[in-house]
């Protein structure tokens, strides 16, 4: 009986180090606007940009509603060959990915993975240039984003 009780707290804290690797931050506008701001500062970076994934769209074409919620699939070879080069499984983790979604109370958030968490399983040193440089990046996109 006291092992089914600890169940929900085992789960919660199994859980903590993956939320830990999500970093989030609030942004102005709405999310089409968040996402064009994040999709032009990608592309001037010199990053491609490979797809742009409207979340909502899909469900409102199944009769489901979900608040806005766009993702953005982007990459430079010049960061993710190295990835890839160290681990050919980077590839199941890139391109890299942002999210920009409408949370709970209404505000804007842009949302992404951290790249070392990405690598964890893999053959990639956390401290490799390319993982430093695709964590600034990320950073950096969502910053221009954020503001308004």
């Amino acid at each position: 009986m006291r092992l089914a009780a600890l169940a929900p707290l085992v789960a919660a804290l199994a859980a903590a180090p993956a939320l830990a690797d999500i970093e989030q931050t609030t942004a102005t506008g709405s999310v089409a606007e968040v996402m064009d701001r994040l999709e032009s500062a990608v592309t001037e970076a010199g990053a491609t940009v490979f797809a742009r994934v409207d979340h909502g769209a899909g469900a409102a074409d199944v009769e489901m509603s979900l608040a806005p919620a766009e993702l953005l699939i982007f990459g430079n070879p010049r960061l993710g060959t190295p990835a890839m080069q160290a681990d050919i499984l980077a590839g199941l983790h890139l391109p890299l990915k942002m999210l920009v979604y409408t949370d709970s109370e209404g505000a804007t958030r842009i949302a992404w993975i951290e790249p070392e968490a990405l690598f964890d399983d893999l053959e990639i040193d956390d401290d490799a240039q390319y993982v430093e440089k695709m964590e600034d990046a990320l950073a950096s996109f969502a910053e221009a984003a954020a503001a308004g």
